[in-house]
């Protein structure tokens, strides 16, 4: 017998997708707005701009720390419905 949560239910490793998700669109957002400059011809951002495009980076580790929460979670509970 095995017991799934409810689709409304938070699991292990919800919270951390989500985060990354929206780091990660920051970030994605920072790269677009540093790489404007260099089509339109305009003063470069200075290098602390460059640092925000780390963001995604950031988030897609976050998220992937979250599918790996949720995969050992989900692998106990299995473990534990066969003992």
């Amino acid at each position: 017998m095995t017991v799934t949560p409810h689709s409304d239910e938070a699991r292990p490793g919800d919270g951390l997708v989500k985060a990354g998700g929206i780091v990660f669109i920051a970030g994605a957002v920072a790269t677009l707005a540093t790489m404007a400059p260099l089509f339109l011809d305009i003063d470069p951002f200075p290098p602390y701009a460059w640092a925000v495009c780390m963001l995604m980076g950031v988030g897609f580790a976050l998220s992937a720390a979250g599918v790996l929460r949720s995969a050992s979670a989900q692998r106990r509970a299995a473990r534990a419905s066969q003992a």
